[in-house]
């Protein structure tokens, strides 16, 4: 199928590509040897209750990043 770029640097994709994938609203986009690939991408929506409550359930606490962090300039 053909697509068209605008002056603009946009990209029209076809309307039957698009109604393959009805919710994807972001790609990923790679380019190796002369191929443009456009991966759709899913993001999932969290509020912040959800979040504290994975941590909970992992045992992170608030500072868990912060001790990350250290912890691997330490392996410098």
């Amino acid at each position: 199928m053909l697509g068209k770029m605008t002056s603009k640097n946009q990209i029209t994709i076809p309307k039957k590509i698009i109604e393959k994938i009805p919710d994807a609203k972001h790609f990923d986009i790679e380019f190796n040897d002369g191929i443009i690939t456009l991966n759709p991408v899913k993001f999932h929506e969290m509020t912040l209750e959800h979040i504290r409550s994975k941590m909970d359930q992992l045992g992170l606490k608030e500072d868990s990043v912060a001790e990350a962090m250290q912890w691997a300039r330490s392996k410098k």
